[in-house]
Parts: structure tokens; C-alpha cells; sequence
């Protein structure tokens, strides 16, 4: 049954560390929904515009503390989607730090749901999230997914995805990251298949 004009949008967050498992639970639960308009909004499309500098200092951006994120631009889309409105939202190309130049047309949608390390982080969103899901994964589990991710899907070198974790990942996760987990409706565990996680989430949301 498709959602009515009266019904509101639902908007979930779904955080944790990188490689706890966000984005394949974000795809279970949209899978799971086969007659809403779900759509999945990253937070990583929304690291900020960096063409005034170069490659080699972009190199050098803490991109996981929340000043990398343009979170302003991402809480106007939000309220948008709230108001069953269509947006244009930036792509990142992780290879040079940078935005693409594409931009890409989505929504309106019955459901959003927001994946991003460092959305609960900010207050401004707390109030726009109907529903956040922290995703607990034990920190070694997710080191080896993004180390496997990093060199294989975004280019990266062995010993550049050790450094970055090190100097700005583990350390941005204990500060920004962790406290979120106080903050989120449900915690639930980032391993094996997460079916009894999918089908409480499932029923969570249906009651919103």
C-alpha cells in the first residue's frame, strides 16, 4: 500500500563506526520495504566543497570530525524530504577529496534513512530523526571492513588506511562517534546476518 498524501515521512539514522555494517543494514531495511518509496541519503555525500585547495592538502583534512560535513546543506534536504519535497543532492569522489561535479536528483520518499558516522553528533538533528539506530560492531571487526573497503573499492594503500585510522579514525570515533550510542533508540549489533535486528527495526518503524 503506497503511503497518502496525510501520512508524514519518516527519516531514520542509522550511525556507528565506519565499517560497523551502516550501509548493509541501510539496504536490508529497504529491501524489507518493497511498497514505501525508501531512500538511502548518506552523510559521506555531503563532505564540504574543497576546490580552493589542492590535492596534497586535501590529503590532509580530518574528514572524520563533523566540521568536514556540510551538515547545514544536509539538514535543508532533510526538511525538504520532510515536507514530501525532491532534492539535488553532491557526490564525493573519495579518490581526489572532492566533490563531483554531478549532483543527483532524489525523492520525494515514504521513508529516508540517513547513514552517516557522525549524525548524531550534531544536535540540529536529533530533532529531525524520528527513529536512530546505533550499529555496535566490535572495533577490530571494523578496522578489517574498511581497510578491505578502502584498498579495493577507493584506491587506497595498505599503509595510508593505517595512518588515517590511527590519526584521525579510532580517535574521532571515541570523541564524536561512541557518544551517540547514549543517544539512539536502538543498538544493535553489526555481525552475522542481523535478521532479528531487521525485523525489530521493521516494527519500530511501522508503529511511527
Amino acid at each position: 500500500m503506497n503511503t497518502s498524501k496525510h501520512e508524514k515521512v519518516i527519516i531514520v539514522g542509522i550511525a556507528g563506526a565506519s565499517g560497523s555494517g551502516k550501509s548493509f543494514f541501510a539496504d536490508k531495511l529497504k529491501s524489507a520495504l518493497p511498497d514505501k518509496k525508501v531512500l538511502v541519503l548518506s552523510q559521506d555525500f555531503y563532505y564540504k566543497e574543497r576546490s580552493d585547495t589542492t590535492l596534497q592538502d586535501r590529503e590532509h583534512i580530518n574528514y572524520d570530525h563533523p566540521d568536514a560535513i556540510d551538515f547545514d546543506l544536509l539538514i535543508e534536504h532533510l526538511k525538504a524530504l520532510k515536507q514530501k519535497k525532491s532534492i539535488l543532492h553532491p557526490l564525493y569522489d573519495f579518490a581526489v577529496h572532492n566533490r563531483e561535479k554531478e549532483w543527483v536528483p532524489v525523492g520525494p520518499a515514504d521513508i529516508v534513512l540517513l547513514d552517516g558516522i557522525l549524525i548524531y553528533a550534531i544536535e540540529a538533528l536529533h530533532s529531525i530523526l524520528d527513529y536512530k539506530i546505533y550499529i555496535d560492531t566490535p572495533m577490530d571487526i571494523c578496522f578489517i571492513r574498511r581497510l578491505q573497503r578502502d584498498t579495493t573499492v577507493r584506491g587506497r594503500t595498505v599503509d595510508s588506511v593505517i595512518s588515517q585510522y590511527l590519526k584521525t579514525v579510532r580517535p574521532m570515533f571515541l570523541e564524536f562517534v561512541l557518544p551517540g550510542k547514549k543517544v539512539a533508540d536502538v543498538v544493535i549489533v553489526g555481525q552475522g546476518s542481523m535478521n532479528a535486528s531487521l525485523q525489530y527495526v521493521l516494527h519500530e518503524i511501522k508503529e511511527l
